[in-house]
């Protein structure tokens, strides 16, 4: 009775995903403000930390005091680390600008990478990563907030549905208070207001959102043309990047705005998307305002947060790793889409520094 209970047991953890192996996970750079996350999962065994790669000695002390971490998990040098470590996935929590050296450390290697929004600093360098990935058969996924959001799903089902009928109008607004109003680290903020490192200020940090999910609705097409204004309206503070930025995206027969910002009163990420047939605004993760043709007045409705491994980048990233999780080509994380992110921000810039738009060909 006992073995048969055991097998019952082993069949049940197998197929609840229990038993699954953990996908050995590296840790390429400390200074980014969300790689706490990576230390407070606990309660998930989807991942374990093998490695982490941090050169600046005082963050690695500090972290590795503040979450307990063994010592022997740090290295100094990136090739060492993999090398000795030689993890399933690396995760970049470092400058946007040093994408590009992660991938070309680990593609050669066969080792997946996730990185932080947006996917690198300039158009080449994200068309070097796609080929590297292309090349060594690996996933480079680029982790956004937004792709977690149920009602950002929920707005595009609409329009994969025919609901909204054909998108016309796109707002999308993302940012906050700013980096240093909101108290981010000294490491954090030296990333996110120098122009190489981060490739540009509130233009690049949230800007690269609507970027994202305009390119995804629209399924991978990109825009005819991009027209940006960015100013400092905080210049004693933010003295070598823009805090300010808006974007136009101009397609065949559809406009987005863009606003992203470090003025923002509150912290706020939202979304609304205009069709021939009605309109659905995604006002936070779970909350939606919608009015369809057949539906006279406004609805506003909460809605299920989004299933696992959804709510959870470092899930998702093992999913994906282990084979557990096929995503469409044009998914918010993938790299067709991604790539386009980067070439609408590098115009963007060149549009700001230039006061013209610019046409993508």
């Amino acid at each position: 009775m006992k073995y048969l209970v055991t097998i019952m047991l082993c069949a049940f953890l197998v197929t609840s995903g229990m038993a699954q192996t953990p996908v050995r996970l590296a840790i390429a750079g400390l200074s980014h403000g969300h790689v706490g996350w990576a230390f407070n999962r606990q309660d998930k065994k989807d991942t374990e930390i093998v490695g982490i790669y941090e050169p600046n000695q005082d963050l690695a002390d500090r972290i590795m005091k503040r979450y307990k971490l063994d010592k022997n998990l740090f290295f100094t040098d990136l090739n060492k680390m993999l090398d000795q470590t030689k993890p399933d996935a690396v995760s970049a929590f470092g400058a946007i600008s040093e994408h590009i050296t992660i991938v070309r450390a680990c593609a050669p290697r066969k080792i997946h990478v996730m990185v932080e929004k947006p996917l690198a600093t300039t158009f080449a360098d994200a068309k070097e990563i796609q080929s590297l990935a292309q090349k060594n058969n690996i996933r480079v996924l680029t982790n956004f907030e937004t792709s977690w959001y149920a009602s950002n799903q929920y707005v595009n089902d609409l329009v994969q549905e025919g609901k909204l009928g054909e998108i016309r109008k796109v707002m999308v607004n993302d940012g906050h208070q700013g980096p240093k109003e909101i108290g981010v680290s000294k490491e954090f903020f030296e990333i996110l207001t120098d122009p190489a490192k981060n490739g540009a200020g509130a233009l690049v940090d949230f800007g690269c959102y609507g970027a994202n999910l305009m390119t995804w609705l629209m399924k991978g097409e990109r825009p005819v043309s991009v027209t940006a204004v960015t100013h400092q309206n905080k210049p004693d503070i933010y003295q070598k990047v823009d805090d300010e930025a808006s974007i136009v995206l101009q397609y065949p027969k559809a406009q987005c705005i863009i606003q992203g910002s470090w003025n923002w009163s509150f912290a706020r990420k939202d979304m609304e998307v205009y069709g021939t047939k009605g309109y659905a605004v995604a006002v936070d993760p779970t909350t939606i305002r919608e009015r369809l043709q057949d539906k006279a007045p406004e609805e506003k409705k909460k809605i299920d947060p989004r299933p696992a491994p959804f709510t959870d980048p470092f899930s998702v990233l093992a999913d994906v790793v282990q084979g557990r999780l096929k995503m469409d080509k044009n998914d918010l994380y993938e790299l067709p889409v991604n790539v386009t992110v980067v070439e609408i921000l590098e115009a963007a810039k060149a549009s700001a520094k230039s006061g013209k738009t610019v046409i993508l060909k």
